[in-house]
């Protein structure tokens, strides 16, 4: 039971998963709510496979396996994976194909979540995947050592079977930060990323950025479907040039 109401606390506050809203209901073109410091999109870990696929001039196949966090019902066009893909569009040559697929995990650890890869890879063949994992195994308080261990054996099913990664962890939501301990969580995925120099897309610390500095109120539930959008768009921009970054896009490569 617990854990159930964590579940639904950390996906309903957490700003990353809301109720319908009108399928007509617009994205924010620029919210000034985006920026972030640029220490919280740098990275020393490269995608070499991206950075080779877009030079080459080849489609840009990107999976992001994720949760309910991942999706804004009846919005999929608001949802950070399609926020993505657009401003992935937007900056890169008008000629480079990109797809976005999306994988969902509900519920499962990332140790249920890593046994599905090696059929989901075969399905897919992506060039890039970004997984999203942390909270379900938060909140079910899984040993973290286990947890390490589980994110360890996926992100070597995925480069095994030929994609870039890059790791996604927890949403951060003010609301469960007396509920679930999360440290243990962040610090393992961190650990997992530079033992793979693999980049790791810290969107807890982003969320608390953009909450801590006033930009969002995520302690609030009452905005529902409207804080969602501006929140996976501003993530959905984030991972862009996150990407873009990691891969060393340069201006060649780049329309903006």
């Amino acid at each position: 039971m617990k854990a159930k109401v964590l579940l639904s606390l950390i996906l309903l506050c957490g700003g990353l998963a809301a109720p319908s809203a009108r399928a007509g209901d617009a994205v924010p073109a620029a919210p000034a709510a985006c920026e972030l410091p640029p220490y919280l999109l740098a990275t020393d870990s490269q995608l070499h496979k991206v950075a080779d696929t877009v030079k080459a001039g080849k489609p840009l196949e990107i999976l992001v396996i994720g949760s309910r966090s991942t999706t804004i019902p009846a919005q999929e066009d608001s949802s950070y994976p399609a926020r993505m893909l657009a401003n992935l569009k937007d900056k890169l040559p008008p000629a480079e194909i990109v797809h976005v697929s999306v994988e969902i995990q509900s519920k499962k650890t990332a140790e249920e979540a890593a046994g599905t890869f090696v059929k989901l890879m075969e399905a897919k063949t992506p060039t890039l995947v970004i997984w999203q994992t942390g909270t379900v195994d938060a909140i079910r308080s899984i040993d973290p050592d286990d947890f390490r261990g589980a994110v360890t054996d996926g992100v070597a099913a995925l480069q095994n079977a030929g994609a870039d990664v890059v790791l996604m962890n927890l949403q951060y939501s003010p609301r469960t930060e007396t509920m679930i301990s999360a440290p243990p969580y962040l610090d393992n995925m961190r650990v997992v990323a530079q033992e793979h120099d693999i980049p790791l897309f810290d969107r807890f610390a982003i969320m608390r950025q953009w909450n801590d500095q006033g930009q969002f109120d995520l302690f609030s539930p009452s905005r529902g479907p409207e804080l969602a959008k501006q929140v996976h768009d501003c993530i959905g921009r984030a991972l862009a040039q996150f990407v873009i970054d990691a891969a060393h896009l340069g201006p060649a490569e780049q329309q903006n």
